[in-house]
């Protein structure tokens, strides 16, 4: 497997988010499959409906896939759409966050607790408590305090909450186009991993002037895949644009932010989305991330790609190589 191929063939992979448990490290993906939805901004055709964990040795080296994790008929609470997870580690367990909808067709995020880091998974039978949205990214700092960041614009709802409650009439409408940019979200989660333990607050990425991203600049705004990871003291808040395609970062000095904006760790790729996490593994850092090649750009069908990513004295981020452009997709999907 060389670091520009899919790692895995047998089944389509999206929205990566890597960790290392026990020296190995290990992939939390979303599992894409077939589905004769079209294409739309509510994106029901990633209809997914269960989670593989995979792992691996070495970068390039053999991947173990260990199978079903956690399935949508687990969970009480679920009615579909088992979208972009993540996992995290603390006291001995091991944690699967995970967005779906719930009966009423809203997005919650749920958390299931496992005694390995390949699962199985038993959810708990509800969701977290005042979560919405989805792209849950967890991180743990140093000190053992661990937080949850999520959020994701169109089909992802976080346009419901512009004012700080749930308005069923934004349902399938666009971010606003004036003001600063919608945020994503962060809360500080209990020492047991399955409740918020702080109020949840906004993740402000500021410009080089300390203003707010506005929410005109589609280059540099947050769309969604939150991601967080620390280097160097320092703390990487990395993010999708969405509709232009772009994985972008800021750095703060806190994991609660603010963040000023960095710059661009990778351009557009075959497919509509670009979701991604950043893992340090053996001493180099990699980008996960996923495009559509495996299935000839079926924009619902993805695949799970690694790259090397490097940083400057300044501690901006790029890739170790450089990236092959392709022609932007479109800023709008077809209804």
């Amino acid at each position: 497997m060389a670091d520009k191929d899919p790692i895995v063939t047998h089944v389509y992979t999206a929205d990566p988010s890597a960790h290392v448990f026990n020296g190995k490290l290990y992939v939390y993906p979303s599992h894409d499959r077939e589905t004769d939805i079209k294409d739309n901004d509510n994106g029901d055709q990633y209809d997914m409906s269960d989670y593989h964990v995979f792992s691996m040795k070495e970068v390039g080296g053999p991947v173990t896939d260990h199978g079903v994790a956690l399935k949508a008929d687990d969970v009480p609470w679920v009615s579909k759409q088992l979208w972009a997870p993540d996992a995290a580690a603390k006291n001995g367990k091991y944690y699967l966050y995970y967005p779906a909808r719930d009966k009423e067709g809203i997005f919650r995020i749920g958390v299931a607790v496992g005694d390995k880091p390949e699962g199985p998974f038993k959810p708990e039978p509800e969701p977290i408590k005042d979560s919405f949205s989805i792209d849950p990214a967890s991180f743990v700092d140093d000190d053992g305090q661990a937080y949850l960041y999520f959020g994701g614009l169109w089909g992802g709802q976080l346009q419901c909450y512009a004012n700080g409650a749930f308005d069923s009439t934004q349902l399938g409408a666009n971010e606003p186009s004036d003001g600063a940019a919608l945020s994503a979200k962060v809360a500080k989660l209990s020492d047991d991993m399955l409740s918020f333990a702080s109020p949840v607050t906004d993740v402000v990425i500021l410009d080089a002037s300390r203003s707010p991203i506005p929410a005109s600049d589609h280059d540099r705004r947050f769309f969604e895949a939150a991601w967080m990871h620390k280097y160097k003291g320092k703390y990487y808040f990395s993010y999708s644009t969405g509709d232009t395609h772009f994985l972008c970062y800021a750095i703060g000095d806190s994991p609660l932010g603010p963040f000023t904006y960095g710059g661009r760790i990778l351009e557009p790729v075959i497919g509509w989305t670009t979701h991604h996490s950043i893992a340090e593994f053996k001493g180099k850092w990699y980008l996960f991330y996923h495009d559509s090649t495996l299935s000839g750009g079926r924009n619902h069908l993805r695949c799970v790609k690694i790259r090397e990513i490097v940083y400057d004295a300044e501690g901006k981020i790029r890739l170790k190589d450089p990236q092959p452009q392709i022609e932007p997709p479109k800023a709008r999907l077809e209804d």
